[in-house]
């Protein structure tokens, strides 16, 4: 290590951190560390590094939902923050069930876990672990107490993101059709909808958001009956991908040419069903696999003795495709 902190130009503490993943390290002196290290072959004792520490290199990774299509880019991304080199990662499913959740809570305890990274099944409130000795973090699905660190998505955010590009493509007229009015991010979508059209002196196209569920079979009979409602309508905000296929089949069905007569925006960025859809679906992308590495930053910050608290809001990005093309 002393040779490496030589070559590196920087103190044996240093080098240690920058071979150790420590957040308190400029990302230029990490790199010029590794550098040295790669050109002396130098490869830190695991084992030592975990004795030193007091820490067993794992963090458990414990979630309700591992065949989910949110929770699994949460999950890669996580890993991908740890470093497979550095940290291993203990995987649990607790599949929703609470008791199997304590199962596996004490399973990776007993297994002296460093952290443990919680990941929700649906992006509503969920109960906090509790008294737990190792550093949490709730991604995807905020924890209950606001002493704890939770990484969500800005749900609002996004129906203020799309909504905006809507109105920037110069559509007035624009209806929102989402999915079941239980979950939280749903009515959080409606309102950033809403406030985006306020600033610019409108109302939602039929005065109010349709809510059913997340289906293309409610996006399709949702859309006709915005259409009753709203003749001149040219625009659609819908609360995810899915949904929004089903408004693009109704819209063809109903003889309304996309975008030229109707634009449409989703949510998700569900590559499959985005890119193949006809036209190809413009829509929010929550990024949720860049959530997960914040968040084990954000454990690794903790473990480090720099814990954060409260929710924190990730904001998603706009994905422009042929969907929401602006007019002439």
């Amino acid at each position: 290590m002393r040779d490496v902190a030589t070559l590196a130009g920087v103190s044996v503490p240093t080098a240690s951190k920058a071979l150790n993943g420590r957040p308190d390290v400029r990302e230029s002196t990490r790199r010029r560390v590794e550098d040295a290290a790669a050109r002396l072959d130098f490869t830190p004792n695991t084992l030592a590094q975990g004795l030193s520490a007091r820490r067993s290199g794992t963090v458990g990774l414990l979630t309700s939902d591992l065949d989910g299509r949110f929770s699994i880019p949460v999950l890669m991304g996580a890993e991908d923050a740890f470093g497979f080199e550095r940290t291993a990662v203990l995987l649990c499913d607790a599949r929703g069930d609470a008791i199997r959740e304590q199962h596996h809570l004490r399973a990776l305890l007993a297994r002296r876990v460093d952290g443990l990274i919680v990941v929700g099944e649906r992006p509503d409130v969920r109960a906090s672990l509790g008294r737990v000795p190792v550093p949490v973090v709730y991604a995807y699905a905020p924890s209950d107490d606001p002493a704890d660190c939770s990484l969500v998505s800005d749900h609002e955010g996004a129906g203020r993101l799309a909504v905006e590009h809507l109105l920037a493509t110069g559509r007035r007229c624009v209806g929102h059709i989402s999915g079941d009015p239980g979950y939280g991010a749903t009515r959080d979508r409606a309102e950033g909808a809403r406030a985006a059209l306020a600033s610019a002196g409108l109302e939602l196209a039929g005065g109010r958001p349709l809510l059913g569920a997340w289906s293309e079979e409610w996006g399709r009979g949702a859309t006709r009956s915005l259409l009753r409602a709203e003749p001149g309508l040219d625009a659609v905000f819908a609360g995810s991908d899915q949904v929004a296929r089903g408004v693009l089949d109704a819209l063809r069905e109903e003889g309304r040419r996309v975008p030229d007569d109707v634009a449409v925006v989703g949510v998700d960025n569900w590559e499959a069903v985005a890119t193949g859809a006809r036209p190809a679906l413009s829509t929010v992308d929550l990024d949720l696999q860049h959530l997960g590495r914040v968040a084990a930053q954000r454990l690794q910050a903790a473990m480090g003795g720099s814990p954060s608290r409260g929710v924190e809001r990730l904001p998603g990005r706009l994905v422009v495709r042929a969907s929401s093309a602006p007019r002439g």
